[in-house]
């Protein structure tokens, strides 16, 4: 097979997984924040492994700061899937429907992310303000884990709100147009 022929076979799906993580355009620098929580976490819980099982004494505040940084992990990697706009969709469904009703669907899915984040929000904040406790293992205020969760909450709202405004601006979104949004990239 010659070269010239090698060039007109469609992408497999292994270069098109390789391909996509190459591409580093849709990343910003507080995306970095998530990287630095969960290298302390794999940091934390290294830690506890080896206390636990080669030193045969484990550090007692390990486990819960674990438990803390993971959610953490968790709260950050979902601010940054609202900005990306890569949650988890059914596409498939979307593939047969009319542009008209995939429009009105990407539309009410939005409205329906900005008010379940923003009631979250408000809810974590309800639970971080009546929250008096400390944390067992360090002498530090529960309720913070709370008010960073409420956080991550705002943010996703604010990132939601954007990625509605920006739906209904263009009238495109990777759910009504797949094929030209694709060929686009990421555009926040």
């Amino acid at each position: 097979m010659s070269p010239e022929d090698k060039n007109n076979d469609p992408p497999s799906i292994a270069d098109l997984i390789h391909e996509e993580d190459e591409d580093l355009t849709g990343y910003q620098w507080d995306d970095g924040l998530v990287l630095v929580v969960f290298w302390t976490l794999a940091f934390v819980v290294f830690l506890q492994f080896f206390t636990r099982y080669v030193l045969n004494d484990s550090l007692g505040w390990t486990e819960e700061i674990a438990r803390f940084l993971l959610i953490a992990v968790t709260f950050l990697g979902a601010v940054m899937a609202v900005r990306r706009e890569s949650q988890i969709a059914v596409e498939l469904a979307f593939r047969w429907l009319s542009r008209p009703v995939r429009k009105a669907l990407q539309y009410f899915i939005d409205l329906v992310s900005i008010c379940f984040y923003g009631f979250m929000g408000f809810l974590c904040a309800q639970v971080a303000a009546r929250t008096q406790q400390k944390m067992v293992s360090i002498d530090f205020p529960k309720s913070s884990i709370y008010w960073f969760i409420c956080a991550c909450f705002a943010a996703m709202t604010l990132y939601a709100l954007i990625a509605f405004w920006r739906h209904v601006r263009t009238g495109s979104s990777r759910l009504i147009d797949p094929e030209t949004v694709k060929a686009m990239g990421p555009s926040l």
